[in-house]
């Protein structure tokens, strides 16, 4: 993590001499949210200064193109501003991540879209690929985040034409989220690791589940969770591995089948017959273990008396 520069100053500079960062990972500013910022600005002033460094004449941004931004649609003289000693790149690069990291401002395909060259350039300066921890260390990231940018990362550059595009609309008007993405390539991965041979080309396979989730054959993206358990089925519960890639290769092929209308005629009652097989085995541990006297609590006695009576019925069925 780059270290605190102490020749830092605070002052009021030109507006006009502030530059954006080439190297911002930010690429999204919406049109509602600088509006919101321009009402604020237009009120109470920039209240909180932006960071710079000089080049040249001029002053880069490393913190605040949002407030600079909307000082400049409102034709301000000058914005306050920390001005710190130049960074180098990989600096420059580690103080936007850790701003970030306690925001949270950011779409998460701009750090993925950035995160590679944090990676090449301190594996330049180690002389080795930074391992997660280190990079979650260095970026003020967690290691969650960090592979879910992976997952964008690794997705063909189409797709995150999709993204991109998709990112420059409203949020209530995304559908073909990070989220959505993320969730589909987690479980294809998944799928790959368990059935390969189910996938018979992964774009193909991608298209088919992006058209189903854009006219709600999909309906939730947190369904793709189940086709990730449809792969694992016959290592998780006694269910027949030619089933699932059956059930599967449903999923894949372009008809009216969505995730959840498989899931549910296949492995769902499995899993909860596993669910109710592992609650009632702790339960009966626990009972063995309960002290002579607390079985004899009035409200502990009532439980057991009507768990008997249900034992009873499931049993004599």
């Amino acid at each position: 993590m780059p270290s605190v520069l102490q020749s830092s100053k605070l002052k009021d500079i030109p507006v006009d001499k502030v530059l954006p960062n080439p190297d911002n990972p930010r690429l999204i500013f919406r049109q509602d949210e600088l509006d919101k910022l321009l009402v604020s600005i237009l009120k109470f002033g920039v209240q909180v200064p932006i960071s710079v460094y000089k080049e040249g004449s001029n002053y880069i941004i490393i913190d605040g193109e949002r407030r600079w931004r909307t000082s400049k649609k409102l034709n301000l003289q000058t914005i306050p501003a920390i001005v710190q000693d130049k960074p180098d790149p990989l600096d420059n690069l580690l103080m936007m991540f850790n701003i970030h990291a306690l925001r949270q401002q950011w779409d998460l395909f701009t750090i993925a879209n950035k995160i590679t060259d944090v990676v090449d350039l301190l594996t330049e300066k180690e002389g080795r690929p930074p391992n997660e921890k280190e990079l979650s260390e260095e970026t003020g990231l967690s290691r969650g985040l960090i592979r879910r940018c992976k997952l964008l990362i690794d997705l063909p550059e189409r797709f995150k034409v999709v993204i991109l595009q998709e990112l420059e609309r409203p949020k209530p008007k995304q559908k073909l989220t990070e989220d959505f993405f993320i969730e589909m390539e987690r479980s294809l991965k998944t799928v790959s690791r368990n059935m390969p041979e189910v996938i018979d080309d992964i774009d193909r396979v991608r298209d088919t589940l992006i058209d189903k989730y854009q006219n709600n054959t999909i309906k939730n993206i947190v369904d793709f969770r189940k086709m990730a358990k449809l792969a694992t089925a016959p290592k998780n519960v006694d269910y027949s591995e030619d089933k699932s890639k059956k059930a599967l290769k449903q999923v894949f092929e372009r008809n009216n089948k969505g995730i959840e209308q498989v899931y549910n005629s296949t492995v769902s009652g499995l899993y909860d017959e596993k669910k109710l097989l592992s609650i009632l085995t702790n339960s009966l541990n626990h009972l063995k273990e309960i002290k002579t006297e607390d079985k004899q609590d009035a409200d502990i006695r009532l439980v057991l008396h009507q768990l008997a009576e249900e034992i009873d019925n499931i049993l004599n069925r």
